[in-house]
């Protein structure tokens, strides 16, 4: 005889599962091809939470003569980010796949790590240029990925994003005289 949450555990993961294929289905995707998507999406999704919250932090900390410039940069940005990070999970469900919601987790698969300078505004733009120089590159591999898997939702998607962080690269890069 099986137990009673043997089978409540079959019921919850044959949910999920059909609720995977069913999205799958429906948006005419393969199941396995947006398994593998939303795995990729998710580790972006943990890159952009910690890139989102460094920069909150630069925000909040930034000193000196160029904090009056910064300040309200990196309040422009992390709201940008934020916008991302919602957008992103909601792909993931899209997907008929769960986001990951826990910092610690997104800790152990970002490539992104915590910053510890936040206060000088050089160091704050470099470590800005570097996370996007992440999150480019993750995008880039979902683009091929989806046009692979005939994924133009998230496609499109990636390919917005990579626009739009281009030029906020060019600007924070003239920024920094470069």
């Amino acid at each position: 005889m099986l137990s009673a949450q043997y089978l409540l555990n079959f019921a919850f993961i044959n949910n999920k599962l059909l609720t995977h294929m069913k999205n799958a289905n429906i948006i005419g995707l393969q199941e396995n091809d947006c398994t593998k998507i939303a795995e990729k999406l998710n580790i972006l999704l943990a890159n952009y939470s910690v890139f989102y919250q460094n920069t909150r932090g630069s925000h909040w900390n930034i000193k000196g003569d160029q904090f009056f410039t910064l300040h309200p940069k990196f309040e422009e940005l992390y709201n940008s980010l934020v916008l991302k990070i919602d957008e992103i999970a909601e792909r993931i469900l899209t997907l008929g796949a769960t986001p990951a919601h826990n910092y610690s987790d997104y800790l152990k698969v970002a490539t992104i790590q915590e910053s510890q300078e936040v206060s000088d505004g050089t160091k704050s733009v470099e470590n800005i240029l570097n996370s996007f120089k992440v999150v480019i590159d993750l995008q880039r591999e979902l683009l091929d990925i989806t046009d692979r898997a005939g994924d133009e939702g998230t496609n499109s998607q990636m390919s917005d994003y990579i626009t739009e962080q281009e030029k906020e690269v060019w600007m924070y890069n003239s920024y920094l005289g470069k």
